[in-house]
């Protein structure tokens, strides 16, 4: 196996460890002010009832809004929530949210809503953010959210999760829904903590994070992280031969890296920075690749720059500006002959810059007005593969290293610009109209125009009805216009692509029973066209991607939610879906009828300790040539900040009855159904100085 690359090297557990041990000496030089910031550090779990019922959002429309008003049904999840269930990765988090799933094919996390999840599709369909910043990279749009995520989840303050299209005010890939994952401020670290975390296969992993405020505006957040995890032997049966090691992959399910974060304000102005690199084996032996050779394996890097600007020019009117950096650098080694020391190499680099204004305004009585434009220039979208005899990986950022066989140098650029107007009209005391239009324009597609109408009425001070339609787009990426291997089982470019659409109407209803208790009812039908599809060209033998299908889902969501006064929360939510190719009547892969989750924490113990216990079910699937049954999980957290002053302690158990289950496979695999991790844990400790 190849070493690690450079940055992991060089911010590896030695440097944790470092930072861990600076922690003692950074709490010196906390001013006295700090000391006043406990009251400004609340922990959801312990608000007053009320104003738990009637928190507000922020992603649904670009301005702050009560969660009742949104022209969605949005789902909240908050640090605490994290801490109570002992989620690990955004993939964790997503998964117990009402109509979402996801699928592992053990390299990368994939999510799914409303029957729609496509295997091997990298999360195209949904836009993820970052306080805000699109984080979807510009050569494969993917939405990182498994370990390949940028950022450290115990960094993270909320998650907002949008349902339903909202291109009409984010554009592209805001197709299936919006998430906003909005980070913790130095206020909320306050000091210098540490944090470690052992688990099983081997699972370890380190962070050390300072936060600091002055008591003027001004506040810094600074963290590294780290982890590592050996991974199991992995058994898959398509392999089972003595040519093959009996079907067992032996040390390739490892994953590893490191990330680093830096978030700051001063009066008007914010700033954040982020850096992740990850390195994960590869041990399904996917695109064709011989099986259990150790030189296979993927490396991921992200890096992304924001800086923003908020200013009330008037009692009335806002104005806020943001300019941006991102780049993402893929690179993978794969073996398809293990006698020959010659190693395939793909990979792509994706660099972009971009910027955002807008402006609202409530000058006019009865509106809140929203208007904005947004360009990004993608300077680089580069794509390549070649042949090579053995080199460290990422050796040469911009150039390909001597080769025996050039496959794939693909060169482009790309921008894109839009402009977005939206208008929430009080037309009564108890009813608004949401309406807003939004025109983008990509290099590589036509202009398109998307709309959204939220019709939002107070049926009563308990009761609200939404009636919401609206429509979304994905262009085309970089991977499926131009990507072109030759030779057996290789791959076309297809420039001719158009964008998919959707066009989505849902109907909500949610009603407080009690100021402690809450139901939210959904019904939903979407219908999504030109959809892209990779298919084999009989006339040629090679993939290409097509705009070929035409999908229709529809289906319902009911959600209960509870809170009682001694802090314990109970979240039950279950998910009717259906999604069939209307070509041909057939329901879609991967897309169970059937969703439940149960989630539950509690103090405990004298109010020592809270629990969290977590129930999820994933009906059954089809397969590319079968099904994959269901499975009910059950994950249980043990969490306590009381027994030591500035000292938390965790202890969890997933997949605690230990169930043989197994997501769908994609065409890149042989495995038509890949098997999941059974029964693990972990233990967590971090401590605040």
């Amino acid at each position: 196996m190849s070493s690690q690359p450079a940055f992991v090297r060089r911010t590896g557990w030695r440097t944790i460890r470092r930072l861990c041990g600076c922690m003692a000496l950074l709490s010196l030089v906390e001013s006295a002010a700090l000391a006043g910031d406990t009251a400004d550090q609340v922990d959801l779990a312990q608000l007053p009832i009320e104003q738990l019922l009637s928190l507000e959002v922020y992603s649904a429309s670009k301005f702050v809004q009560k969660a009742s008003e949104a022209p969605s049904a949005v789902s909240v999840i908050t640090a605490a929530d994290i801490r109570s269930f002992g989620w690990r990765t955004l993939a964790d988090i997503l998964r117990s949210m009402r109509g979402l799933y996801v699928g592992y094919d053990r390299n990368y996390s994939y999510l799914g809503a409303r029957g729609f999840l496509r295997p091997g599709d990298y999360s195209t369909r949904f836009l993820l953010l970052v306080d805000g910043y699109r984080t979807n990279d510009s050569v494969y749009d993917q939405a990182a959210i498994g370990s390949e995520f940028i950022l450290d989840v115990d960094l993270i303050d909320r998650v907002e999760f949008v349902p339903g299209p909202g291109s009409s005010i984010y554009g592209a890939n805001a197709f299936f829904g919006t998430i906003n994952v909005i980070t913790k401020r130095g206020r909320d670290i306050n000091g210098p903590q540490a944090s470690v975390d052992i688990g099983s296969f081997g699972a370890r992993k380190g962070r050390a994070t300072y936060g600091w405020r002055d008591g003027k505006g001004a506040e810094l957040l600074l963290s590294a992280s780290g982890f590592q995890v050996a991974g199991q032997d992995l058994y898959f049966p398509e392999f089972d031969s003595p040519a093959t090691s009996g079907g067992v992959a032996q040390g390739l399910d490892y994953d590893r890296g490191q990330s680093l974060f830096i978030k700051g304000s001063l009066g008007q102005f914010g700033m954040s920075l982020a850096h992740a690199e990850r390195k994960k084996g590869v041990p399904t032996a996917s695109f064709g690749q011989a099986f259990n050779d150790p030189r296979s394996y993927t490396v991921d890097t992200q890096t992304f720059a924001d800086l923003t600007y908020r200013n009330g020019i008037s009692d009335h009117t806002e104005v806020t500006g943001r300019a941006y950096w991102g780049r993402y650098d893929y690179e993978g080694d794969y073996i398809y002959d293990r006698s020959s020391s010659i190693v395939n190499r793909d990979g792509s680099r994706a660099h972009w810059w971009g910027a955002e204004a807008k402006l609202t305004s409530t000058a006019i009585r009865r509106h809140k007005l929203v208007a904005g434009v947004e360009a990004q220039h993608d300077y680089r979208r580069d794509q390549y593969n070649f042949n090579t005899s053995p080199g460290p990986i990422l050796a040469s950022p911009g150039t390909l290293p001597a080769t025996v066989d050039t496959l794939l140098d693909d060169r482009r650029r790309d921008s894109r610009l839009g402009v977005y107007v939206q208008d929430e009209m009080a037309l009564r005391s108890d009813l608004l109209l949401n309406a807003g239009l939004r025109y983008d324009h990509h290099s590589t597609t036509d202009g398109i125009l998307n709309p959204r109408l939220g019709l939002i009425f107070k049926l009563s001070p308990s009761t609200t009805v939404k009636t919401l339609y609206g429509t979304a787009f994905r262009a085309p990426n970089a991977y499926e216009l131009y990507y072109a291997v030759p030779g057996d089982g290789g791959q076309k470019a297809n420039p001719d692509l158009h964008a998919e659409r959707i066009h989505s109407r849902e109907l909500v209803l949610e009603h407080y029973f009690t100021p402690d208790s809450r139901i939210t009812a959904s019904i939903f039908h979407n219908a999504v066209t030109n959809l892209i599809t990779q298919t084999l060209d009989p006339a040629d033998g090679l993939l290409v991607f097509r705009n070929l299908d035409r999908v229709v889902a529809r289906g319902m969501e009911l959600e209960f939610g509870r809170m009682w006064a001694g802090g314990a929360k109970l979240n039950a939510n279950y998910s009717w879906q259906y999604a069939r190719d209307e070509s041909n009547g057939a329901e879609l892969v991967n897309s169970p009828r059937h969703l439940a989750k149960f989630n539950l924490s509690a103090p405990v113990f004298s109010q020592l300790w809270r629990t969290g216990l977590e129930a999820q079910y994933v009906g059954r699937r089809n397969t590319l040539a079968g099904t994959v049954g269901g499975y009910w999980l059950a994950n249980m957290t043990l969490f306590s900040a009381r027994l030591v002053h500035g000292v938390e302690i965790s202890a969890s158990v997933y997949n605690a009855f230990n169930h043989r289950y197994a997501d769908p496979g994609s065409d890149a695999h042989v495995q038509d159904a890949i098997p999941q991790d059974g029964r693990s844990f972990r233990l967590k400790l971090t401590h605040g100085f």
